[in-house]
């Protein structure tokens, strides 16, 4: 009897532990909201900030650096433009996590009846590269929406969620919900090694120490995550781009984003029409992002 009453504690205690960490997590998801906003914004905008002449003719915002940004949108179309997309990506954190989760375990438990094991470190990489790949495609579509909700100005293309869906069903048919996919699939492998081999490498001099900002092994982590986002940023960039293709491309707040064919030839687009510097709008949004505390584990976005 003692047994099966300690036993319902403890099960009792993992439920509150998972729901605390969902609660904390769909918290710090409406929390970061307006810095999803802002990086998708400055990601979308498609002329280049060192050559005046292409801001010309320009219908629509030009916006530069993010506390600017972030008083344009309030500015023009008031404090709640902060949180658009905020229902869909509370939605996306959720099921990424779930997804990833599953994934992550069933990939590691296969491997484990593998002849041949692979080193530790081999493994997660395996097991977390395969779990992040699973959990994108998975939950694509709900990041598409976010994009396209956080693109959107005074002009609304879309009512809601569900109106959202619709109209994306009936324009552009069930594979306009994955458009940019390829680039967000391809974005896992790398980052993964990075974020590892990184981890491993500001491990064996910081971890276990105790620094102002933090734990050594906390910072390693944010050390490691900070240079895989800053290496796999590009790619971010190009499938928010692609993200807004479709017969809706000229009506979001950008309303000149170009169209665009492929991964590799939006990079080399963006490359000859905005520099280098074009590969990298938002990339100071997404790694202050990197710094707070509850966020999509090994998310490259």
């Amino acid at each position: 009897m003692v047994g099966h009453a300690q036993a319902y504690r403890l099960q009792g205690t993992r439920q509150q532990v998972i729901v605390a960490g969902a609660v904390a997590g769909l918290v710090s998801r409406f929390c970061i909201a307006p810095l999803d906003v802002v990086k998708i914004r400055l990601q979308l905008q498609p002329h280049s900030l060192s050559d005046p002449l292409s801001c010309d003719g320009i219908k629509g915002p030009i916006y530069k650096g993010m506390f600017s940004t972030m008083r344009a949108i309030v500015r023009q179309e008031g404090i709640r433009a902060l949180w658009k997309g905020n229902i869909p990506a509370e939605l996306l954190y959720v099921c990424y996590g779930g997804v990833q989760f599953t994934c992550y375990r069933g990939i590691t438990e296969l491997q484990a009846q593998l002849p041949r094991r692979l080193p530790p470190s081999a493994e997660s990489f395996v097991s977390g590269a395969g779990a992040g790949a699973a959990a994108t495609a998975v939950t694509y579509p709900l990041d598409l929406l976010r994009t396209r909700f956080a693109a959107q100005g005074t002009d609304r293309i879309y009512r809601g969620l569900l109106s959202s869906v619709k109209d994306i069903v009936q324009h552009e048919g069930p594979t306009g919900f994955f458009r940019g996919l390829s680039a967000a699939v391809g974005q896992i492998v790398p980052y993964m090694g990075l974020f590892f081999a990184g981890y491993e490498f500001f491990h064996q001099y910081i971890g276990g120490k105790t620094l102002p900002f933090g734990s050594g092994d906390a910072s390693a982590g944010v050390f490691a995550s900070v240079l895989a986002k800053t290496a796999v940023f590009p790619l971010d960039l190009v499938r928010k781009r692609l993200q807004v293709q479709g017969p809706t491309r000229s009506r979001y707040i950008h309303t000149n984003i170009p169209e665009y064919r492929g991964v590799v030839r939006t990079l080399a687009q963006i490359l000859k029409m905005e520099g280098i510097r074009g590969w990298y709008r938002g990339l100071t949004v997404s790694l202050i992002k990197v710094l707070f505390p509850v966020r999509i584990l090994s998310s490259p976005g």
